[in-house]
Formats: C-alpha cells, sequence, structure tokens
C-alpha cells in the first residue's frame, strides 16, 4: 500500500513539473509564434478603389466585393471572425485634408453619443489625412480609419470578431496604417504623423 502511495505521489509530482515546464518554456514561446504568424502582413492591392495594403495574415482569408467596396475576412465556424471592410466614394471638392468641423465632429462623437471605450486619433497615413477611431460595436471593438485624397475618401473598418482583442487589434492597426492611396501626395502640411501611436486600451 505505501509503495502503490509513494508511486502515485512521484507521478502527480512528475505530471506537475512537467506541466510546469509546458508553462515556463513552451508557452511563451507558442505565443509569440500565434503573434508572429496572425500579424505578418500580406499584400493586397486594388485598381477600382485606388488602394495598396497589407493585410495581417490573421484577418486575410476570403475576399467578397460589393458595390463600392471590398470586405475580407476569415470565417469561422462559430462566432465572428476578424474582418476589414473597405468602402470608397468620391471627393467631388478635390480637398487634400478633413474639415476641422468633421474632425471635430468625430472627435465629439464619443462623448456626444456615450459610445463605450470610444477613442479619437488623427493621423497621417502614409502622406494622407486620416481619422483613427476605436470604439466598441456589440461585444466587439471596432477600429475605424477615414482616408482623404484629391481623387477619393475611403472608409476601413475593421473588427477583431471574438478572437482575442488585444493581438487582433494590433492587426487592424498595422493593417490600416498601411493603406496607401493611388495619385500624387500633397505638399506636407496638416497634422504631424502618429503613424506609430496606437490606442490606450
Amino acid at each position: 500500500m505505501q509503495l502503490i502511495v509513494a508511486l502515485a505521489i512521484l507521478l502527480i509530482g512528475g505530471a506537475a513539473l512537467g506541466g510546469e515546464y509546458l508553462l515556463v518554456k513552451w508557452y511563451p514561446a507558442y505565443r509569440q509564434h500565434v503573434a508572429d504568424t496572425t500579424l505578418k502582413l500580406l499584400p493586397y492591392s486594388n485598381d477600382g478603389l485606388g488602394i495598396e495594403m497589407r493585410v495581417a495574415a490573421g484577418i486575410y482569408g476570403k475576399v467578397e466585393n460589393f458595390p463600392g467596396g471590398i470586405r475580407i475576412y476569415r470565417s469561422e465556424l462559430l462566432g465572428q471572425g476578424p474582418s476589414v471592410t473597405i468602402t470608397s466614394q468620391p471627393n467631388p471638392d478635390g480637398a487634400t485634408a478633413f474639415s476641422p468641423q468633421i474632425m471635430a465632429q468625430w472627435e465629439a462623437m464619443g462623448a456626444d453619443q456615450g459610445i463605450p471605450r470610444y477613442e479619437f486619433q488623427r493621423a497621417q497615413i502614409n502622406g494622407r489625412d486620416a481619422a483613427l477611431i476605436w470604439q466598441l460595436q456589440g461585444s466587439a471593438m471596432l477600429m475605424t480609419a477615414h482616408i482623404i485624397s484629391p481623387d477619393r475618401i475611403i472608409q476601413v473598418n475593421c473588427t477583431p470578431g471574438d478572437e482575442e482583442e488585444t493581438l487582433y487589434l494590433q492587426a487592424c492597426d498595422e493593417t490600416l496604417r498601411s493603406i496607401k492611396l493611388a495619385g500624387p501626395l500633397p505638399p506636407p502640411s496638416g497634422p504631424p504623423s502618429l503613424e506609430n501611436v496606437g490606442p490606450k486600451h
């Protein structure tokens, strides 16, 4: 009986040590591999929308075209997968920057409408005037970029869906900040570049 108890203690102790080794040694490397794989940027271009970009591999899956835009998404068997939706509209007055009025509206929208976890940031994305917005929509975060060129104004919505929020918001951030609009760039002016500044969630 004592031998059986001793063997049981030995087996339990060995399993605990093995589990601790996996947790300490293997799991961080696994997490880093998952992050690297998810954040790997893959090229995408669309002449109709006049864009070039790099989409995080964790989001890149199927591409669905609809009038005035596209949706790039990875489908899930259960729940909502990550996605990027891009819509484009003409810029009739040829402005190279958003008006102060629309920027002020976007900045105040979170407080005015009581939107949870709302954050606004004015930025430049690859030489274009832009606004970045983070907000909670339903149970998932949504990151939106508004980018303007003399020819077009695009809106890009990216959501992690039901995936890990921190990692997939980073994937959204890197994807949206990679967007390049066709056409000549305006002379350097406007707000300072904030391309390397992320949201504080």
